[in-house]
């Protein structure tokens, strides 16, 4: 079958959607839209990250072959939070069988735009949020992946960074500030003041690009700051590569959300098993694609936790990590 690709523009935001003549089109062809936050469209594929790879391996093996019987459009917010609701009226509007929203904000946009077509999600609380009644029972249109324990694993970053650094004192945190001001940043706080630790917010504007987190780490020198968190917010891991090289140029011992931080030089991560998870997804995909009501799915909720730690980070700081921590990572970068 022969498909043609192009490029759509968006206030800024990059889209992409493969199409083929109507004629020629499988009977049975589905269309999902795919939406991130911060990511380029490119990397949202088979070539892209790791848990990227996973998804679409894991729906080639449950039958779904892009361009046969699988058309997707991806679509990047490119991390301007303000422009996500007009994206979202876009995608809204081409009437795709299934949304895929990465992300918090995007989710309670599309719960605002559409309630007939079945979204899918990777979330930290669904009902926290307000975008479903019950993790168990989620009525409506919406189902996916809950991360709920990331209020726990938030509290799990911060003794890590405690036992990693005996004596800390001061950690910052790199958070948007709506994410500052909702359960995720009090439970971060409260975590904090279990620890014996100031927390100080080092809180990002409107946007996620490279001059806001320029900003953001300038204002941090006048914390002297022991060390870093940063949140798991998905435009985050887009802006990996320089958020990793700012805290190195500032000599900040860092945690992450996400592994990916440390393959590319960040001190430490402590997160879900992200391809396992992108897998999951795939696999409720294949449920709603067959039928099934979003609403009548349950959330799934990760099980499966890696702490990553990088040895050629921690020497460049100075810092000699315990061996009991070393011993408990499930990745060393050396």
């Amino acid at each position: 079958m022969q498909r043609r690709e192009f490029i759509t523009l968006f206030g800024g935001m990059t889209a992409t959607w493969p199409l083929a003549a109507h004629a020629q089109q499988p009977a049975r062809m589905k269309r999902i839209a795919f939406i991130h936050p911060g990511m380029k469209v490119g990397e949202m594929s088979l070539s892209g990250p790791p848990q990227y790879r996973a998804f679409f391996q894991e729906l080639s093996r449950l039958g779904y072959v892009e361009g046969q019987n699988l058309a997707i459009g991806r679509y990047s917010g490119e991390g301007t939070p303000e422009r996500y609701s007009e994206l979202v009226r876009d995608v809204v509007n081409t009437h795709p069988d299934l949304i895929l929203a990465v992300a918090a904000r995007l989710s309670l946009d599309f719960k605002k735009a559409t309630t007939t077509i079945p979204i899918v999600t990777i979330v930290n609380d669904p009902v926290a949020l307000g975008l479903v009644a019950s993790i168990a029972r989620p009525g409506g249109n919406i189902t996916g992946v809950t991360i709920a324990t990331e209020l726990e694993l938030i509290g799990k970053r911060i003794e890590l960074l405690v036992e990693a650094m005996p004596g800390l004192s001061i950690v910052g945190y790199l958070v948007s500030r709506s994410y500052w001001e909702d359960p995720r940043g009090a439970a971060a706080r409260e975590a904090a003041k279990r620890a014996g630790i100031s927390l100080r917010a080092a809180l990002l504007g409107n946007v996620f690009n490279e001059a806001e987190y320029q900003r953001v780490f300038r204002s941090m020198e006048q914390d002297q700051l022991d060390a870093l968190m940063v949140s798991d917010e998905a435009e985050h891991f887009t802006n990996r590569a320089m958020i990793v090289e700012l805290a190195a140029q500032r000599r900040i011992p860092a945690i992450y959300a996400y592994g990916d931080f440390v393959q590319v030089g960040g001190l430490m991560a402590y997160s879900i098993d992200v391809p396992d998870t992108f897998r999951r997804l795939a696999n409720i995909i294949d449920k709603v694609l067959k039928g099934a009501n979003p609403g009548d799915i349950p959330f799934y909720r990760p099980t499966k936790f890696e702490l990553s730690i990088n040895l050629k980070t921690a020497k460049a700081l100075g810092l000699a990590l315990p061996t009991i921590l070393l011993v408990r990572a499930n990745q060393v970068v050396e």
